[in-house]
């Protein structure tokens, strides 16, 4: 596996943080306002950036904004988007993969926690994702969703009507952080704890799975 990237001024591999976000910038520049503020302060704090290699929208204000305040980014991009000539060939690293799948799970495996901020369908595929592999057990890092002005806020209304109509176990609901504030954000990474991921069904519906129905 390749190295994370390492501080100039370190021996240690620093913490890396991911972020989802749109390929296009949305129609208010309250959008790209928020995303230089995550990379300004991602780079402040002396983590890396790990985000999808792309040079266009959101994906490259926060990559650029990183790089600005003498941070790391690492991209990881499918090999038809940099045919399409859309990758960042400024970023610190770019790895080309060979599919969006291969993507997901060399970003998953170089951060230590994943932020979406507002996007389209990639961005939720991507973190959903990340959840859905959480509440399974096959990871235990923490996702958070930074909005921007209510972006988010409808999104949070349909994950509350999941767990009111019993298809999310509200532990693994409260799993995860939304929000504004970059510092409460980034408190909540840091004092992290995942809930159990056999918890997202009770004992009662548990036992109804593993009995077969009555003939």
């Amino acid at each position: 596996m390749v190295p994370l990237p390492f501080s100039a001024n370190d021996e240690q591999p620093m913490k890396a943080i991911c972020v989802y976000c749109g390929s296009n910038a949305g129609n208010r520049p309250l959008y790209a306002e928020r995303a230089m503020a995550l990379g300004h302060r991602i780079a402040r704090q002396g983590s890396a950036l790990v985000y999808g290699g792309g040079s266009v929208g959101l994906m490259a204000v926060v990559a650029d904004a990183v790089l600005e305040a003498g941070g790391e980014v690492v991209g990881v991009i499918p090999q038809q988007l940099v045919d399409w000539e859309v990758a960042h060939r400024g970023v610190t690293r770019l790895e080309v993969v060979g599919s969006m799948h291969e993507r997901k799970a060399r970003m998953f495996a170089m951060s230590d926690a994943f932020i979406a901020l507002p996007g389209g369908f990639g961005t939720l595929d991507e973190m959903f994702e990340m959840l859905t592999w959480r509440q399974l057990g096959l990871g235990d890092k923490p996702c958070a969703f930074l909005d921007v002005d209510g972006f988010y806020s409808p999104l949070m209304a349909m994950l509350d009507r999941m767990v009111a109509e019993r298809f999310l176990h509200e532990d693994q609901r409260r799993d995860l952080w939304h929000g504004e504030d970059l510092d409460a954000l980034f408190d909540w990474i840091d004092d992290y704890h995942p809930a159990a991921a056999d918890k997202w069904l009770d004992e009662k519906r548990r036992s109804q799975l593993r009995t077969p129905p009555k003939a």
